[in-house]
């Protein structure tokens, strides 16, 4: 049951594959999910807070 699902989405997926502004709506809707994601998990917020602060501290140095 869940296979035919799985095949079904992956049938209508490439249908709509072909059509270049289905695409680019669904690149936009990625990277949006995806910066969303990278913000609410912890561990990524700290290695991007980390790397702000070392940025902000050769800032001051130079």
């Amino acid at each position: 049951m869940a296979l035919d699902a799985i095949l079904q989405a992956f049938v209508t997926l490439n249908g709509l594959s072909t059509s270049p502004f289905v695409l680019v709506a669904l690149a936009f809707v990625g990277a949006y999910l995806g910066s969303r994601a990278v913000e609410l998990i912890p561990y990524t917020r700290r290695i991007i807070e980390r790397r702000e602060a070392q940025a902000a501290a050769a800032e001051r140095d130079a």
